[in-house]
């Protein structure tokens, strides 16, 4: 039954590798069930339902990979998107968790459409491959800032003093997360800290030894260490399923994401979304050699279409946007092939439901380490830009910067499509430039002209 369903003959593959695939996929990226939780708990969101809703979004829209597509590809609550989601629901000014899920719901909804209608395809063609590496690198940046602050090795001063607070005050600026860049560095004589570091150094050591799921070991570890520290609380450990109660089933604020003016927010996640996931996607797929099929691009199709369907799906259960995950790689180099390596992915992320207690009381000295070291392992793409030509170069290098100095993707993102087509354009050369590029220009332009 399972040859019938998966092909596991025409895949030159076996139940026996692709059941172990999956294991190895899991085990690779089992990490998100203890990040997430840690990263959005600072929304306001608590972190059981948090986990809840990783486990459910992760595990349906995984099975559905497999089953649907025959991807040996597992898909969980993005980390770059997961990111942006808490930073504009703490940030001065943010607005409601609930809100914020209304507006993944709704980029979800856009995915959709675009992936249909095929634009979706137009999309991620248009952009330039430096602006694509650059996405990625200021991604890895944002999220290693916000490691390095949920682990207090980085403290953020945001008092600038009665003068300065006056002058910006009387400007208008008084609330604006850029000017309230003031960082230190933490007391390591703090617990939290000192675990920070502890952690920092096992997972590093593990990466560097190749140990395998040494990610989630490095955690474990670490939190293991947090017990004699008086961070991590073992007297709340229990194994039984969760009450699904505490979900935040339909939780989101859709009407509000639209009264409140969230354009310039769907817009990012939209578009982070179609690099994101088109990206992560195509790479597995050539790993996997299905790109070498006659179907492959088709087989493209189908996934984004389950991948905009997910979106949805975890927005709806409260979950941020999902999105395919390159440790679906390590499955893949054990030898997955087809569809059978995600649904034994997905089965694995809904059997965890039953282990929620042990991923929540997980500090976040113990998740933070990972958040760093994830600068490092998205920093490598920066080789691939062309710093020889500067009209490459300097729209790289904003996209880059002015994503974790102004806490937001979406600034550095604008920054960098603006000033591509800028350059392109006076160096004569605006014929190479995509003709939905100078439409993207256009609604950056009116982002901050009517939404900023």
């Amino acid at each position: 039954m399972l040859n019938r369903i998966f092909k596991l003959e025409k895949n030159s593959t076996t139940v026996s590798t692709e059941i172990l695939a999956g294991i190895t996929t899991f085990i690779t990226m089992a990490y998100v069930l203890a990040i997430m939780p840690a990263m959005l708990a600072h929304t306001g969101m608590a972190k059981e339902a948090v986990f809840i809703a990783t486990c459910l979004s992760a595990g349906v829209v995984t099975i559905a990979m497999g089953l649907i597509v025959n991807f040996p590809i597992a898909l969980a609550p993005g980390m770059g998107l997961g990111a942006y989601f808490a930073a504009i629901a703490v940030q001065p000014g943010g607005i409601p968790w609930q809100t914020a899920l209304g507006v993944v719901f709704i980029a979800g909804v856009i995915f959709l459409l675009l992936t249909v209608t095929r634009i979706r395809q137009i999309l991620v063609d248009a952009i330039p491959d430096s602006l694509k590496y650059a996405l990625t690198i200021g991604i890895g940046f944002f999220i290693t800032l916000i490691g390095l602050k949920m682990s207090h090795l980085v403290v953020v001063n945001t008092h600038l003093g009665p003068s300065l607070d006056a002058i910006m005050s009387s400007h208008g600026m008084a609330n604006l997360s850029f000017f309230e860049w003031d960082l230190t560095l933490g007391n390591f004589a703090q617990p939290d800290a000192l675990l920070a570091v502890i952690g920092l150094v096992i997972t590093s050591v593990l990466i560097v030894l190749k140990v395998r799921g040494g990610i989630l070991l490095g955690i474990i570890i670490t939190a293991i260490i947090g017990i004699p520290m008086g961070l991590t609380n073992i007297h709340d450990i229990h194994f039984s399923l969760p009450a699904l109660s505490s979900l935040d089933f339909n939780a989101m604020d859709i009407r509000g994401a639209f009264n409140m003016g969230m354009a310039s927010l769907i817009f990012t996640f939209t578009f982070v979304g179609l690099m994101d996931t088109f990206g992560t996607l195509v790479s597995t797929a050539d790993k996997a050699g299905i790109l070498k099929k006659e179907n492959g691009s088709k087989l493209i199709g189908k996934a984004m279409f389950v991948d905009a369907m997910g979106a949805c799906f975890g927005a709806f259960v409260g979950a941020p946007a999902l999105t395919a995950y390159l440790e679906s790689m390590a499955g893949i180099s054990a030898g997955g092939r087809t569809g059978l390596t995600a649904v034994t992915t997905g089965i694995l992320f809904l059997l965890a439901l039953a282990l929620s207690s042990l991923f929540i009381i997980i500090p976040n000295a113990a998740t933070a380490p990972v958040l760093i070291l994830i600068g490092a392992f998205m920093i490598s793409s920066v080789s691939k830009i062309n710093f020889e030509d500067f009209s490459e170069a300097l729209p790289a290098f904003l996209t880059i910067i002015i994503m974790p100095l102004t806490y937001s993707i979406a600034n550095g993102i604008s920054a960098g499509i603006l000033f591509y087509v800028l350059l392109k354009v006076v160096t004569g050369n605006w014929r190479k430039v995509h003709w939905m590029m100078y439409l993207l220009m256009l609604l950056i332009v009116s982002r901050f002209v009517f939404f900023n």
